[in-house]
């Protein structure tokens, strides 16, 4: 059932992103060229939707799919936070696509976006096996 439910949610999020246009490397290049707002509201509308959505969960005390309690401590800020932020909008803004558009950037039909894939893919690996040895 949680396999079903990931298929049907995951193709409903990569028809909304195809749609909505952010899967575009234009729209994606011409948000980091501050040359329109369409990239930024799409963002703004998902922090708002994001801040919503965990403050009607923490009040209903819902649960995950596998029944576990939701953590939703915050993190503390880091020097690797930082750094891992800067690597990753300039890998957004060189690829066009950050990592859930990437699937859908490939369904659509842009197949360079697999050269972003086997990238992210490769970068996630090697954090993977260093990380113990990160401070």
């Amino acid at each position: 059932m949680n396999k079903l439910a990931s298929i049907i949610l995951g193709t409903t999020f990569g028809f909304i992103l195809t749609k909505s246009e952010v899967i575009s490397w234009f729209r994606i290049q011409k948000m980091f060229r501050f040359e329109e707002p369409y990239m930024y509201l799409i963002i703004g509308t998902a922090v708002v939707t994001g801040i919503i959505s965990v403050m009607i969960l923490k009040k209903i005390g819902l649960k995950s799919l596998t029944k576990e309690n939701l953590d939703f401590t915050a993190k503390p800020l880091n020097k690797g936070t930082v750094i891992g932020g800067i690597i990753f909008g300039i890998g957004w803004a060189i690829t066009g696509a950050c990592p859930g558009p990437i699937f859908a950037q490939i369904g659509a039909g842009e197949y360079a976006a697999a050269a972003t894939f086997i990238g992210a893919f490769s970068g996630s690996f090697v954090f993977n096996l260093i990380k113990n040895k990160l401070p």
